[in-house]
């Protein structure tokens, strides 16, 4: 889901109405779309122009947005919930790599597991519509400020 209207064509289709607390809700996950946001970061971004919505209405409206396929909900083992805008190139979810140092999120959208889902398929019977991976470890920039702080 790239656009407001798309996403709106969406919500229309599964019978909800874009109220203006979605669409300002929409509006800050369009502009950070990199960020992985949680419900109290959008909450936060919001405020600043629209103090109106509450933050029951943010979580409402990314339970909405998750449950008709708008938004994904991840967690990166820190226990907050992150809601990350799907695209529409009907690719599966991207992966992703999460810095244990600083928490930085780095997206992998290229689906390397087609043989271990194809192996699957035929091993289990198992149909695979979806799947998500996430890498733990230390980013570039954590290991060379480590090695920086290493050679002083």
């Amino acid at each position: 889901m790239d656009s407001l209207d798309k996403i709106e064509e969406k919500l229309h289709a599964k019978g909800f109405k874009l109220t203006p607390q979605r669409r300002a809700t929409i509006a800050i996950l369009l502009e950070h779309k990199e960020s992985h946001l949680s419900a109290e970061e959008v909450y936060s971004l919001l405020q600043k122009k629209h103090p109106e919505v509450g933050l029951a209405t943010v979580y409402r409206t990314l339970d909405v947005l998750t449950e008709i396929e708008i938004v994904n909900r991840i967690n990166f083992e820190d226990g907050v919930a992150r809601f990350d805008l799907k695209t529409d190139d009907g690719q599966h979810f991207h992966h992703h790599l999460v810095c244990n140092n600083c928490g930085r999120v780095i997206e992998i959208h290229e689906d390397m597991l087609f043989d271990v889902e194809q192996r699957i398929k035929h091993q289990y019977h198992f149909e695979i519509t979806d799947h998500r991976l996430t890498f733990l470890g230390i980013c570039q920039d954590c290991i060379r400020k480590s090695k920086t702080r290493g050679v002083s």
